[in-house]
């Protein structure tokens, strides 16, 4: 009777520990499928970055250190190859792309190049759909490293080499752009000091009312 309980008793343990492993893993799948949506929006923001320092070296040939920074950072992501990996490489480059950012801010003149302007609304839309599918990897993320710490499927975790993974955030210059208060100018057609006049109504002329001619 005794072994039976404990027969009964260690296959029980075992399914429960077969369970926990099977969710750690198919957490671990989650968050490897969500980086693949990601993948792709990262793929064409190398190829526009390409293009976008070809377009600007002749406007700003002196950033030549800005341009190698960022060039090296493309590579870095490019070369990466685990989920992990791209993570760091990819913020390294969104690092690089904020300071070629602030240092194209000197060349004007790049406004009227057509091909800049097209590059630079096609980067900005590529870093809104980034921003979409991170959120969703992100949760992913958050689900797998709370089932890695929790108790009692961390300890299933140790064993079987599931850790916390990091999380995609923005990068530090990315984040100090966004918070970053928006200039507001108001602007007044009045005069300093003088409030703007506000136009007065001339109330309408009271009907008048007519009777007729009477007979005498």
């Amino acid at each position: 009777m005794g072994s039976t309980i404990l027969v009964i008793v260690l296959a029980a343990l075992a399914l429960w520990a077969v369970n926990c492993y099977n969710s750690l893993v198919k957490l671990r799948n989650n968050r490897e499928n969500a980086f693949a949506n990601i993948d792709v929006q990262l793929k064409q923001r190398h190829d526009l970055v390409s293009q976008l320092v070809a377009t600007v070296k002749g406007y700003a040939a002196h950033e030549k250190e800005v341009f190698l920074k960022v060039t090296e950072a493309r590579t870095a992501a490019m070369n990466a190859t685990t989920v992990n990996e791209k993570v760091v490489a990819e913020n390294q480059l969104s690092s690089a792309l904020q300071g070629l950012k602030i240092s194209l801010e000197n060349y004007p003149e790049l406004k009227a190049n057509q091909n800049f302007l097209q590059l630079q609304n096609e980067l900005a839309d590529i870093e809104n759909k980034l921003a979409a599918v991170r959120r969703y990897f992100n949760t992913a993320t958050r689900e797998l490293n709370n089932a890695v710490q929790s108790f009692p499927s961390n300890i299933f975790a140790k064993m079987f080499g599931f850790k916390k993974e990091p999380m995609f955030e923005v990068s530090k210059e990315e984040r100090a752009e966004l918070d970053k208060a928006p200039d507001i100018n108001f602007e007044s057609s009045a005069p300093a000091g003088q409030a703007p006049t506000v136009p007065t109504q001339t109330p309408p002329a009271a009907p008048t009312n007519t009777t007729p001619n009477q007979q005498q």
